[in-house]
């Protein structure tokens, strides 16, 4: 079958120099596409869905090109347990639902969307769910006095294994959780203690 002219520049786009971004203070990994309006639709308003479609694919692709770099915590890159079909297949689910996190549509019909896929569902497709907790746990700690731990997947904070997200500046909603003090960080693990903490704790971890 023809490709279509819409279709090839859409594929040309995402194979072009636009890259993934991994935004590790929100915790996601974003990536845009563009879905141009076929020119032979009656109306802009008939060219929007496939339009929309090729945008979000375009999206996908460049984020599945770019997951594989992502530092861990244990040191290494993901692409080293890519090797693992069920992480494999973990991963490639996280990319099919990625979650539109902005949308716009253009007179003629066209897209640009940006897709993300959630660092903490990587971790997951790396260790398996999170294992259900109740509900006294603290929902943030903010662990302060780590400078040593680099934003990656896969930190553990103490023997949690939990999801994590790295920022410089402590983010308003975080500022009234729990605090711990680091002594510092060291093989994938950052050695602090959060009473009452469990996996099911987002640990925001205060690197300034």
């Amino acid at each position: 079958m023809r490709r279509t002219g819409l279709a090839t520049l859409v594929l040309l786009f995402a194979g072009g120099a636009a890259r993934a971004e991994v935004d590790w203070a929100r915790g996601l990994v974003t990536a845009d596409g563009i879905g141009v309006a076929n020119r032979a639709a009656p109306t802009p308003a008939a060219a929007r869905g496939p339009a929309r479609r090729l945008a979000e694919a375009a999206a996908r692709k460049k984020l599945a090109a770019q997951l594989d770099a992502l530092p861990l915590a244990e040191g290494g890159k993901l692409a080293a347990k890519l090797k693992d079909p069920a992480v494999n297949a973990a991963v490639e689910a996280a990319v099919a639902n990625a979650i539109v996190v902005v949308a716009d549509p253009e007179t003629d019909g066209s897209w640009k969307v940006t897709m993300a896929v959630p660092i903490e569902a990587l971790r997951q497709a790396l260790v398996g769910p999170r294992v259900l907790a109740g509900e006294d746990g603290p929902a943030v700690v903010v662990v302060e006095g780590a400078p040593t731990a680099k934003p990656a997947i896969g930190y553990k904070v103490g023997a949690l294994a939990a999801a994590t997200v790295f920022v410089k500046d402590v983010p308003t909603w975080a500022k009234d959780a729990p605090r711990v003090k680091a002594k510092g960080a060291k093989a994938g693990v950052i050695d602090a203690v959060a009473p009452n903490a469990t996996e099911a704790t987002l640990f925001v971890i205060h690197t300034k």
